[in-house]
Formats: structure tokens, C-alpha cells, sequence
């Protein structure tokens, strides 16, 4: 599966293994502030967009305009919302560089969702239009309206919504 192999050569069980070690994290109970859990939610995202949101080049996007350019669009808070929902598998091209690689399902409630999106938005995407913060509810919205998608169809609608 060429494109799939992960940092400093790890291969598909690398990442695998790491992806289910991440998924076993102990997050903060629902119902907490989530300006309190953005952070501590985004440390399993750091794991491979590096904690600054950097990414890994072309292996794992950075998170920064892209991230604000799809936030300030309908279509594009659908797709970001929908990736931390269901995952994200297929190429994408974000400022320029194409990446192939898969991204989880991040197993996440509503709440941690638009805590996670907010952090990211506010935090660590700094350039870009500005950044209105995702409601639980809106998320919810967003996860009814995308019941139907996969993965691969789901990065299927990163350049539609404006993905840069």
C-alpha cells in the first residue's frame, strides 16, 4: 500500500499500534468546560500533526490556514467536523502538497468534537479568516448530515469545501 508507510518508516502495524494506543487515552469526562478539554483532546491529534500543527510533510497535513479557510464556509465546518467523526482516507491537498495517508475516526462525543475544533481554530491555526467557534450542536448537525459517508468520501470533499 504505497503512500500508507508512516514516519521515520514505520509501516502499516506501526501505525496501526499507534493508533490504538491513542484511541485508548483517557479523555476528560463529558459535560467539562471544553475550552479545558480542547487541549487535552488535541494531544491525541499531536500525535501526528506534531503539537504545534505542523503536520508531518507529506505525510500528515499541517493544521493552519487550511484549517481556517474550511472553518469560515459551510460546506468546509461540515468536512472538518466530519473528518473528526469518520475519519478521513484519499488524497488531499493542503497548502499546496498532497498527502495520502489515513486518519482514524476519533470516537469522540459532540462536545469533545467542538472542543477539539475550537482548539485547532483558535490555538494553533492562527493565520487565515477569522474563526467562529463550532457548538455541540452544530457538530451533531454536521455528524446527521454525513451518516451516509466513508472515509474516502469524506476527503473526497476537501477541495469542494474550499481546502486549500
Amino acid at each position: 500500500m504505497k503512500g500508507l508507510v508512516g514516519v521515520k518508516g514505520w509501516g502499516m502495524a506501526g501505525m496501526l499500534a499507534g493508533t490504538l494506543a491513542l484511541g485508548a487515552m483517557v479523555l476528560p469526562a463529558h459535560g467539562q468546560d471544553t475550552q479545558a478539554i480542547g487541549p487535552a483532546i488535541f494531544t491525541r491529534c499531536a500525535a501526528c500533526h506534531t503539537p504545534s500543527g505542523a503536520g508531518v510533510p507529506g505525510t500528515f497535513p499541517p493544521l493552519g490556514t487550511d484549517v481556517r479557510t474550511l472553518a469560515a464556509n459551510p460546506a468546509g465546518r461540515r468536512y472538518l467536523a466530519l473528518v473528526v467523526v469518520k475519519g478521513l482516507m484519499g488524497p488531499i491537498t493542503v497548502e499546496g502538497k498532497a498527502y495520502r495517508n489515513v486518519m482514524p475516526a476519533q470516537g469522540l462525543d459532540d462536545a469533545g468534537i467542538a472542543a477539539v475544533l475550537n482548539h485547532v481554530g483558535t490555538a494553533i491555526a492562527r493565520q487565515g479568516p477569522s474563526f467562529t467557534p463550532f457548538t455541540a450542536s452544530e457538530v451533531a448537525t454536521l455528524r446527521a448530515s454525513g451518516a451516509d459517508l466513508g472515509p474516502g468520501q469524506i476527503a473526497a470533499l476537501h477541495a469542494a469545501a474550499g481546502g486549500q
